[in-house]
């Protein structure tokens, strides 16, 4: 199944998407809930009248309820996540960044997943994207998938961890490099470099739509791996390519480190960080590298950013500047 989130008459409403329209559940069904969060609460019994629905819209009922799709009214698939972690589980973005600095490889990158806490309350979906202006200092997209998780575990293994999976996504892990890299120089964050926006959308894509897309993980690992088709482009141009299956470490052993003595809860939205290609930081660093004379490129007002995944969709946004002389780099006390 595919489910959306979306703004109607009604306000914010959960759909299924079908056949390139919008079926709101709770008006199909008067048990479900309106809204996503409270729909992974209870997820089992839920997508489960989800999945009776959509077999009855694919024998041609509920036409009426029939909502023709249009991405303007599209929501964050999670509009209000419990919490959001991202991961860092592509070993090519973490070694092409390291070599771009002239770093070697950590090999603590091998010997277990880390993520960190984003802003929750940030997250947004397809639309615009505003940005004060010290974003704009290196304004950065970063490609990459996500899921969400859709009941309450804790001290979960990884071979049973894709059980507490209830859909995929795309994500775009916004970021304000020089903000970044500014607060990073003081051993914690990031922050203010990256709470302003994640992006995830268009919908969530439950597992059993990914099945034939399923492949091996890499040797050592442990849980499902999805050979799915990574693109980013920006202003028509494709400057990223990738694949799902090139995560180092799964999505289960990420949510295993995520649940080590503490509560993973329905609603928790975790990335799996950049793919290789996947951001500016490391195609200008790899562009420096092999040309001291490549202009780097950043994310500019106006620019449309698309994020697709094989079987997950397109996500689209446009990037807009916010009108103020608010500015974080000029209050900075000089010592």
């Amino acid at each position: 199944m595919k489910l959306v989130s979306f703004n109607s008459h009604n306000g914010e409403e959960t759909g299924l998407f079908l056949n390139n329209n919008i079926y709101p559940l709770a008006r199909i069904d008067k048990s479900l809930p309106e809204e996503m969060a409270l729909f992974l609460k209870n997820w089992e019994r839920n997508s489960d009248h989800a999945r009776a629905i959509q077999e009855a819209i694919l024998a041609g009922k509920y036409e009426e309820f029939a909502i023709a799709y249009n991405e303007q009214d599209l929501l964050a698939p999670v509009p209000h996540p419990t919490s959001c972690r991202d991961g860092y589980a592509f070993r090519q973005h973490v070694e092409a960044a390291r070599r771009n600095r002239g770093v070697p490889m950590i090999p603590e990158f091998d010997q277990y997943p880390i993520f960190y806490f984003t802003n929750h309350n940030a997250v947004q979906g397809p639309g615009e994207i505003w940005c004060m202006p010290d974003h704009f200092e290196k304004l950065d997209f970063e490609l990459e998938a996500a899921v969400v998780i859709g009941k309450k575990g804790r001290n979960v293994r990884a071979d049973e961890a894709d059980n507490y999976i209830a859909g995929y996504m795309v994500m775009n892990d916004m970021s304000a490099r020089r903000l970044q890299m500014e607060e990073m120089l003081l051993n914690l964050g990031p922050a203010k470099g990256k709470d302003f926006t994640t992006v995830i959308g268009p919908w969530l894509v439950t597992p059993d739509e990914l099945e034939a897309y399923q492949v091996a993980p890499k040797a050592g690992h442990v849980g499902n791996s999805y050979n799915l088709a990574m693109r980013g482009f920006v202003n028509g141009i494709q400057v990223s390519e990738g694949s799902v299956a090139q995560m180092d470490w799964t999505f289960a052993e990420i949510i295993e480190r995520c649940a080590y003595g503490a509560d993973i809860f329905p609603g928790d939205v975790i990335g799996s960080g950049t793919v290789g290609t996947g951001c500016f930081l490391e195609l200008n660093g790899t562009g420096k590298l092999n040309n001291p004379d490549y202009q780097e490129q950043w994310l500019q007002d106006g620019d449309e950013v698309v994020m697709e995944i094989e079987g997950l969709g397109r996500l689209v946004n446009t990037i807009r500047r916010v009108d103020t002389d608010f500015s974080l780099l000029r209050m900075k006390k000089q010592g």
